[in-house]
């Protein structure tokens, strides 16, 4: 493998006069990031460990995502076949061979995190592709994360017409993702979507076209067993829903999308290093947790602006505000949820962020380069735009230069940026992308003396949803 470019986070542009924080309020945070690292890497993984002595404040402690990408990947190099990720990468040989579509069903960090991976590392417009320009890789699509009768209905539909013949073209399969098979919009998904599976390849093929992500038990571990599903996963103890996205709950969605879950997860491996190892200055995890938490508590900058400057990364953007906002907006004084950004929404959002309340912060995610070769504007005999000027001008051209114009606004207003640049949307760029923020909440939890895990109020709406569907119906 090559040598793997890393991620930076570059703060030059919070340091404002007036607005912003400055470099000796950063370092003097060294202490406290320091000794919350010691707890995130050493304290909590040792309890998480150990397993029988975790003390009540610590509760739940969803450890287990941190070291999961070394663990995954020692698994692999030593067994290959048998490993988890071995098994993995030959389910999805085989379903690539013999389905077309695969409908992914969940909810939350169950599908979000698969939907990021796909959207970043598969091409723009994959399933729009032939079979053939696909490289034999199925078409992906989501649902279970919602109860849209229309958006269900229209998959539905799509999935009756579009499924025709014997080859792989008539076939799809689904991967169904939840722990205890008990929520209730992916439950019902299930139930419908396998009724019309069903309907296209009999019932006593369903095991061959049904892969569960689950728990050890629960309602969707008795549904695998009567179904009889052979090849099933399992969500990792210690790992919350939202913090999954490097085990099989995203490692299976994108192995069958043909992703490179090896680089994936050797960036996120890497990302892993730099947190125990480099100093405030050079640690991208301890650099963005200074800056956006100090610009929360010494200028109220409560809300964090995600402004992914590629369409790629739209749905890791989603992501990131689930991770955020159920990690640390249970504090009474704690970050809000994000407002994500992207690029082409730059006139109508940038210019509300540039005038408006100053509570806010732009964390911009850039990319230092594209899959496609520079697209330029061209000569046109037509040059009423006046654009004839810019012929030689690329696309990429331009969208540096949009960032670097709305930075400069942020920056002549007073506003605070920061800026995470990507080499590439590609494996080993979000593999790093993703661990970086993932530890960065847990980093800031810990120093803001709170729990980052568990799911704050899902057990209420659970309750409430059930009391309310089987009430009596009124007229």
């Amino acid at each position: 493998m090559a040598k793997m470019k890393p991620i930076s986070f570059d703060s030059r542009g919070a340091l404002l006069p007036e607005h912003g924080i400055t470099e000796e309020q950063i370092f003097s945070l060294k202490t406290q990031l320091e000794t919350a690292r010691d707890e995130v890497t050493q304290t909590d993984l040792d309890l998480f460990d150990n397993g029988d002595c975790i003390p009540q404040n610590k509760q739940p402690l969803d450890a287990g995502f941190h070291e999961m990408p070394e663990r995954i990947l020692d698994a692999y190099q030593a067994d290959r076949a048998n490993s988890e990720l071995g098994r993995i990468l030959k389910t999805a040989t085989r379903l690539r061979e013999s389905v077309d579509k695969v409908v992914v069903l969940g909810i939350g960090g169950s599908y979000m995190g698969a939907r990021a991976l796909m959207e970043c590392c598969c091409q723009p417009y994959f399933n729009e592709l032939s079979r053939a320009d696909r490289g034999g890789r199925p078409r992906m699509y989501f649902e279970g994360n919602n109860v849209d009768n229309d958006w269900t209905q229209g998959l539905l539909s799509f999935l009756k017409s579009d499924s025709k013949g014997d080859g792989p073209e008539g076939k799809w399969a689904i991967v169904v993702i939840s722990k205890s098979g008990g929520t209730l919009e992916t439950a019902s998904a299930f139930r419908i979507f396998l009724a019309a599976l069903e309907e296209c390849v009999g019932k006593e093929n369903l095991p061959d076209y049904v892969v569960p992500v689950t728990g050890e038990s629960g309602k969707l571990a008795n549904l695998a067993d009567a179904i009889g599903c052979e090849d099933r996963y399992l969500v990792p103890d210690g790992v919350g829903g939202r913090f999954s996205i490097l085990s099989a709950v995203g490692l299976l969605p994108a192995a069958i999308l043909g992703i490179d879950v090896v680089t994936l997860l050797s960036g996120a491996a890497a990302m892993n290093s730099r947190f125990r190892t480099e100093p405030l200055g050079d640690n991208p995890v301890m650099d963005y947790v200074a800056v956006n938490h100090l610009l929360e508590k010494e200028r109220g900058v409560l809300t964090r602006v995600l402004s992914v400057w590629t369409k790629s990364l739209e749905s890791t953007g989603f992501w990131y505000d689930q991770l955020l906002a159920e990690s640390l907006g249970k504090a009474e004084q704690g970050a809000l949820p994000l407002t994500c950004l992207n690029s082409r929404d730059l006139h109508s959002r940038a210019q509300q962020h540039q005038e408006g309340i100053r509570d806010k912060v732009m964390n911009n995610v850039i990319l230092d380069s594209w899959r496609c070769d520079p697209l330029s504007i061209g000569v046109s005999e037509c040059d009423e735009d006046l654009l004839n000027e810019l012929s030689d001008k690329t696309l990429p051209n331009i969208m540096t230069a949009a960032i670097a114009g709305t930075n400069l606004a942020y920056k002549e207003d007073n506003r605070p940026t920061t800026d995470i640049h990507l080499p590439a949307a590609d494996e080993a760029s979000l593999g790093q992308l993703l661990q970086m923020l993932m530890l960065a909440t847990v980093l800031e939890g810990r120093l803001m003396g709170i729990n980052p895990y568990g799911q704050p109020g899902v057990e209420k709406y659970k309750k409430n949803m059930n009391q309310l569907l089987r009430a009596p119906v009124t007229s």
